[in-house]
């Protein structure tokens, strides 16, 4: 049984990671989800930074939604209301999670989701980096394939698989950026 996974907004954000934890999610090392909210922060996030953005961002999440097979939580709203966590903001996460069977919240976020809020739903909360490193010693080759197809993916500009690891580190995972170029001996 694959690993559920709840990606937090804050994780999607940066393009390179985005792609590299849906990839990661088409692999069947895990089941991930999101929400329609979830991807509205997001969306939300990316237009505020980059405002020439906001056209494409419509395309950006259906594609999302039709990379993996049932991605989108449903029905999870009667949850919020019940459940504490630091940030208010952040209880919709939770009730996702806890909709989903989820076993952790990736996310940036650590300190708005408190283990001991987490564990009565049997959830964790991990940073992108701990959850890749992760998959990296439960999978080395499968989460290598994953970022090799993703180097071999970007063509605008193109990219070889150091620069991505770069890329990749600079937006949160750079030990797991590192465990990669250990493996690949790059």
């Amino acid at each position: 049984m694959a690993l559920v996974v709840v990606y937090d907004a804050n994780v999607l954000y940066p393009g390179s990671l985005r792609d590299l934890l849906i990839r990661l999610g088409q692999t069947g090392l895990i089941r991930a989800r999101w929400t329609d909210q979830i991807l509205d922060e997001m969306i939300d996030a990316i237009v505020a930074a980059q405002p020439n953005l906001a056209g494409r961002l419509q395309r950006t999440r259906q594609l999302m939604n039709e990379a993996i097979p049932d991605v989108v939580v449903t029905g999870y709203e009667r949850l919020i209301a019940s459940l504490k966590l630091p940030d208010p903001n952040d209880r919709h996460v939770l009730a996702a999670a806890i909709k989903a069977d989820a076993h952790v919240i990736v996310t940036s976020n650590l300190r708005d989701f408190p283990a001991a809020a987490l564990e009565p739903y049997g959830v964790e909360a991990q940073g992108p980096d701990e959850f890749v490193l992760g998959l990296i010693e439960t999978a080395p080759a499968r989460v290598l394939a994953v970022v090799e197809g993703q180097a071999g993916a970007l063509t605008k500009p193109p990219a070889t698989i150091d620069e991505l690891l770069q890329r990749l580190a600079a937006v949160g995972i750079p030990r797991s950026a590192v465990a990669m170029r250990g493996h690949l001996a790059i």
